[in-house]
């Protein structure tokens, strides 16, 4: 049976803290959903109703452009270990630049203040509505490591490479829509 809640519980965030992998769901009128694996620790839990992720660059930008076009966003967590359960977080997001000052406060105060190599923006969620459901047809598995493929593929592309190939792949989505993407200056 799902329960919602207005806010991040703590309950919500321990569960929330111990997942290795979390999903991002988002859509505009006329469009493609899209659903992401994101990993790598890489989402904050910034308050009782607001989380953010880095967002590595990737083969598309479509978050960002639903977002730009209608803010719409769900972030869901599946317990693969432990007790059962699943937690999706509902509400409005947005793409922060990383030549946008928000980009930077967020960088600072939650990830260390310097930018991974890769990493193209920060995805904010204004937490609307939390709801857990039972999971009881998630699978268990056993979680063994990170993969090292990412970090290591931007790495070898550097920041000039990646800037390129940003500028072919990322700045407009599968169905057209402009992503908002900026280099900085």
């Amino acid at each position: 049976m799902a329960k919602f809640f207005s806010e991040i519980g703590d309950d919500h965030r321990d569960f929330i803290l111990r997942q290795k992998v979390f999903f991002t769901a988002s859509a505009a009128t006329d469009t493609r959903v899209n659903l992401s694996p994101k990993g790598l620790d890489t989402l904050r839990i910034l308050g009782r109703n607001s989380v953010c992720y880095l967002d590595y660059t990737g083969s598309g930008n479509e978050t960002a452009a639903h977002l730009l076009a209608d803010g719409r966003l769900t972030l869901m967590f599946c317990a693969f270990e432990g007790a059962p359960m699943i937690l999706r977080l509902f509400g409005r997001g947005q793409a922060l630049q990383r030549d946008e000052a928000g980009y930077q406060s967020l960088l600072a105060a939650h990830f260390g203040g310097e930018t991974p190599t890769g990493v193209r923006q920060i995805i904010t969620l204004a937490v609307e509505m939390v709801q857990t459901a039972c999971g009881f047809g998630v699978p268990l598995m056993d979680y063994r490591a990170d993969r090292e493929t990412m970090p290591r593929l931007m790495e070898s592309k550097g920041e000039a490479g990646l800037r390129e190939y940003r500028a072919l792949k990322n700045r407009v989505s599968l169905d057209g829509l402009p992503t908002g993407l900026r280099e900085p200056a």
